[in-house]
C-alpha cells in the first residue's frame, strides 16, 4: 500500500510531462505536414544535383572589362 503513496504522484509527473511534450510539438510545427516526408522517399531523382557557380568565379567574371573593337583584330 506505501508504494501507491510514491507511483502515484511519479505516474501524475510523467502524465504532465508527456502532455508538455505533446503540446510543445504542436506549437512548433511538428504535425503540420503529415503526407509530404512520407511522399519524399518514393520521388526518383537519378539526376545529380548541378554544382553551384563559385563566387569567387562570378566575381573575378564581373571584374573583367568587356571586349570592345578596338582589341579586336583588323579585317
Amino acid at each position: 500500500m506505501n508504494i501507491l503513496l510514491a507511483l502515484i504522484p511519479i505516474s501524475l509527473m510523467l502524465l504532465g510531462l508527456a502532455i508538455w511534450a505533446f503540446l510543445w510539438a504542436v506549437r512548433r510545427g511538428q504535425f503540420d505536414d503529415l503526407d509530404t516526408p512520407a511522399l519524399d522517399m518514393l520521388r526518383e531523382n537519378d539526376r545529380p544535383d548541378r554544382p553551384q557557380p563559385d563566387a569567387r568565379a562570378q566575381a573575378a567574371d564581373a571584374a573583367r572589362p568587356a571586349p570592345d573593337d578596338r582589341d579586336a583584330p583588323p579585317r
